[in-house]
């Protein structure tokens, strides 16, 4: 039943009330009826609940908490945004679906107009609330590469949301890892553009597919933050920024993206939160974007505090406003008071006020906001109960975990076989938290609520093997930090006594140091962290053959054990069903078909380095650091491999600069089990008129093989995806030699195709061809 506001300002006939009316009409109708004071409240988000002792999960979240809200008074004007009613304590999600439409019913029968506020919540691997499903780690959806399953999931994410009547979506992060020592690896997809843009726009397509809005995170650079220290100074020039950086979040915005979050941090200098030639010259003016902008939490007081970029609450809110921010979040402390004094001294325009007005009362009218029937019952409500954790998703976060678990080495002893002896050793071997990453509720959230049940089944990996065939005893050996010789003596008479020692080794998740990977969980070096290492160098001793499992946020190095190791598994933060995904890759039950979306580091761990390189970036004569990896980016085994049957051109060695390239790969499977193909294609431009990365990817395909059954890949590449930025600061595809390097990996390379772009040289910009084409016939059994 929708609410009814029947005051002097809505006798039920005004424009804005007219769903028929276009949008733009009415939010112009309903601008010009509203004071100052109504006005700055749409821009702003209200956190209730919180407080400097509910537990760190915002940075200077104990600086920045309010004192205790005076609810009435607070949403007498109305309300822009309500913050994580169901991510910020543990509630029952159908008791917190009727507190929410209670506070939406408050919200809107306070304020002249009864606009009803917009609701987020977290939402990286999955809704941040209690009981709901905890998916794989974003840097699982790369290893995966499989869009369509990582767009299932996003859907099936937003149907959760939709049902407790949240209406956006802070996620996914578009970040690409350019320091594997930065704590928020582990929220990335990798660090190649192509792959972080295909993945992250697959998981915007889905969330966006259900009505919720999906928020790009950090634009941009937030992942080039000097040392990979969280929030520091950004090091990238504007080459970087355009070619590596911003490329993920233009095929987002492509894929319907409709709110962007800005980064916290400076890069030359200026703040994202108060550049306008970033979030209004390059994101409104050249890209085109008509969604909202929305602060990461607290940035904008940051502007003052941590920046020092403004001497007060009203210039922070001026700069930011200016830039283009058009919501603060998570709760109101410059856009509130500050800027309305800020307008009415005239130190700010209101003309800025209404521009930003305007996008979020657009957002609230397609989401149905501004209707008159709208109702603030979710269909959790009307329903009468809720379930967050359904088998339908649970079977999607398996399947996701088992196509993501990377076999980085063996030597023949896995699969494992029935009936063996294990000894299951490490601090990751038994415990649920080591599936999740710190953004899943149970490590967010639920972390400061120790009284309070997880809420959802996690498997560990101990107990999923026990489910097997295998005879297992678990020893934790050490913490992830700390530990004493009695545990690692411990772990080492479990090993003796067993035919297979598998160490779980790895990080634990946290926020601003509760962790060692995670938001604020920054790296010194790339080394397994605490006393790890030293139990794996003890359960090497033992002789018995040792396969590692690493369930980590980032690639660490491995490279003094790796000759040692019987084999080398990586899952990363696989979610609520790793355990069981991880055995069944184990037992053999599945094949392991992951991708790394990132590479290991070989000896030393020098960083930052990734593949996406120019060649003074590799190894040369001039240094003594060599950055060669010890697993390449895209590198991964099965248990079985398919034939390379063919790789050709479909075409002739031209390729016009504004045409396309085509060629196919022939696979077979000649084993008696399935097997996975990645089929990756780099981009080696040998002379351009500035430094290029020696190869970069440009397609992808994964290819799955039943026993006995053949495929041919076709891909069509359009010469849009050669373009690069050029000595003029614009991007451009240029005439000239280059290569098609086809393989299974960036350091396996089957195939080298040389093309040569033929035609005018021309200039390229956000409307060009940002994806391959493919497709994949499959033959035979």
């Amino acid at each position: 039943m929708g609410i009814h506001i029947d005051t002097d300002t809505d006798t039920g006939s005004a424009l804005w009330r007219d769903p028929q009316a276009s949008a733009e009409d009415r939010v112009a109708d309903l601008i010009g009826r509203m004071t100052l004071e109504e006005k700055v409240a749409q821009l702003y988000g209200v956190w209730v609940g919180i407080d400097e002792t509910a537990g760190e999960v915002a940075p200077h979240q104990h600086d920045m908490a309010a004192a205790p809200v005076d609810w009435q008074e607070l949403i007498r004007s109305g309300l822009g945004q309500l913050t994580r009613p169901f991510g910020t304590a543990p509630v029952d999600p159908f008791q917190g679906a009727k507190g929410l439409a209670e506070s939406q019913r408050q919200i809107v029968a306070a304020g002249r107009f009864g606009i009803p506020a917009l609701v987020h919540e977290e939402c990286l691997t999955g809704l941040a609330a209690w009981q709901a499903t905890v998916f794989p780690s974003p840097l699982c959806w790369a290893a995966s590469f499989d869009p369509e399953l990582v767009e299932r999931m996003g859907a099936l994410i937003g149907q959760n949301m939709r049902r407790l009547g949240v209406h956006q979506g802070l996620a996914p992060v578009f970040d690409v890892a350019r320091d594997l020592r930065w704590g928020r690896v582990e929220e990335t997809m990798g660090e190649d553009p192509h792959l972080v843009g295909t993945i992250g726009s697959a998981y915007v397509r889905g969330l966006e597919s259900t009505g919720i809005v999906s928020t790009l995170k950090h634009f941009v650079g937030y992942s080039a933050s000097r040392a990979g220290r969280n929030l520091a100074p950004v090091s990238a020039g504007p080459r970087e920024i355009a070619d590596v950086f911003l490329p993920p979040f233009e095929m987002a915005l492509r894929a319907g993206a409709r709110s962007v979050m800005n980064t916290y941090t400076d890069t030359d200098g200026v703040p994202a939160a108060a550049d306008p030639s970033l979030l209004t010259t390059l994101l409104r003016e050249t890209y085109g974007f008509t969604g909202t902008v929305v602060a990461d939490y607290f940035s904008i007081a940051f502007l003052q505090t941590l920046h020092g970029a403004a001497a007060s609450p009203a210039e922070a809110a001026a700069r930011a406003l200016e830039a283009g921010i058009d919501v603060e979040l998570p709760t109101v402390a410059c856009y509130g008071e500050p800027l309305v004094e800020a307008v009415r001294g005239g130190a700010v325009a209101e003309d800025l006020v209404d521009r930003a007005l305007r996008r979020v009362l657009l957002q609230k009218c397609e989401l149905g906001l501004l209707d008159p029937d709208w109702s603030p019952d979710s269909p959790a409500v009307t329903d009468g109960e809720v379930s967050l954790d359904s088998g339908e998703s649970r079977a999607v976060a398996g399947e996701l975990a088992r196509r993501s678990v990377v076999l980085m080495a063996n030597d023949g002893t896995l699969p494992l076989c029935p009936g063996l002896r294990l000894a299951v050793v490490g601090p990751r071997a038994d415990t649920p938290e080591a599936m999740l990453g710190c953004y899943s509720f149970p490590m967010h959230v639920g972390v400061h609520h120790p009284d309070v049940p997880v809420g959802i089944d996690i498997p560990t990996i101990a107990e999923a093997l026990k489910a097997g065939s295998f005879d297992v005893v678990v020893a934790e050996g050490v913490p992830v930090l700390g530990g004493d010789d009695e545990g690692i003596e411990a772990a080492v008479r479990a090993a003796a006594g067993a035919d297979v020692v598998v160490a779980v080794l790895g990080d634990k998740a946290g926020l601003f140091g509760n962790g060692t990977s995670g938001e604020g969980c920054d790296a010194v070096d790339l080394r397994l962290p605490g006393r790890q290492e030293e139990l794996l160098e003890a359960l090497l001793a033992t002789g018995k053959p040792v396969v590692l499992v690493l369930l980590a946020g980032r690639p660490y190095e491995l490279s003094r054990q790796v000759d040692r190791l019987a084999a080398v598994l990586c899952g990363f933060f696989p979610g609520e069903e790793g355990g069981p995904a991880i055995a069944d890759v184990l037992s053999g039950r599945v094949a392991p078909s992951g991708r790394l979306p990132v590479s290991f580091p070989d000896a030393g761990g020098s960083q930052p380095s990734t593949y996406l390189a120019s060649p003074l970036g590799r190894k040369t004569d001039v240094s003594t650091v060599d950055p060669t990896p010890l697993f390449p980016f895209g590198h991964g085994l099965g248990y079985g491999a398919a034939t390379w049957a063919g790789v050709r051109a479909t075409g002739g060695p031209e390729w016009a600069t504004d045409g396309t390239a085509e060629l196919e790969v022939e696979l077979r499977n000649g084993t008696d089990g399935e097997v996975t193909e990645v089929v990756q294609v780099y981009l080696h431009d040998p002379a351009a008129e500035v430094v290029r990365p020696v190869q970069a990817l440009v397609a992808a395909r994964r290819v799955d093989l039943a026993p006995g059954s053949s495929a041919t890949v076709r891909f069509a590449l359009h010469a849009d995806l050669t373009s690069f930025t050029g000595l003029g600061g614009s991007r451009i595809v240029e005439p000239g030699e280059v290569e098609l390097r086809v393989g299974a990996s960036s350091a396996d390379v089957r195939e080298t195709l040389r093309f040569t772009l033929t035609g005018a040289r021309r200039t390229v910009g956000f409307d060009r061809v940002l994806h391959p084409e493919s497709v994949v016939e499959q033959s035979g059994s």
